[in-house]
């Protein structure tokens, strides 16, 4: 399973940014696809899960402002960031799980200006 990021960026805060991750290979194997993200000085934490049967789950921090989608014709998950805040500035890294491990893709950059 290979995963590539985009959509990251400078944005001021209370802006939206949408986040993209396609995922290719041995994508049928795949079950919880979602998103982590590492701000400086601080551990990876999740921000949000989505599940192949259509499950979602968010850190507490994110309800209510981000929304995490799947488009499986695509093969692509969605993170949608609005009413962003400087705390949300950090690398976001897509992650897939499937029954043989993780796969994270690159990292990208979300900055929030106050």
């Amino acid at each position: 399973v290979q995963l590539q990021a985009s959509g990251g960026g400078l944005v001021q805060a209370g802006g939206s940014l949408r986040l993209s991750c396609a995922a290719s290979g041995a994508i049928f194997r795949i079950t919880t696809m979602g998103w982590y993200r590492q701000a400086p000085g601080k551990q990876r934490e999740l921000v949000a899960t989505t599940t192949s049967g259509g499950g979602t789950d968010y850190v507490n921090s994110v309800k209510g402002r981000f929304t995490i989608s799947r488009d499986n014709a695509e093969n692509t998950v969605y993170l949608q960031m609005n009413t962003l805040k400087p705390e949300d500035t950090a690398v976001y890294y897509c992650n897939a799980v499937d029954r043989f491990g993780n796969y994270w893709g690159q990292g990208t950059q979300v900055t929030v200006s106050s």
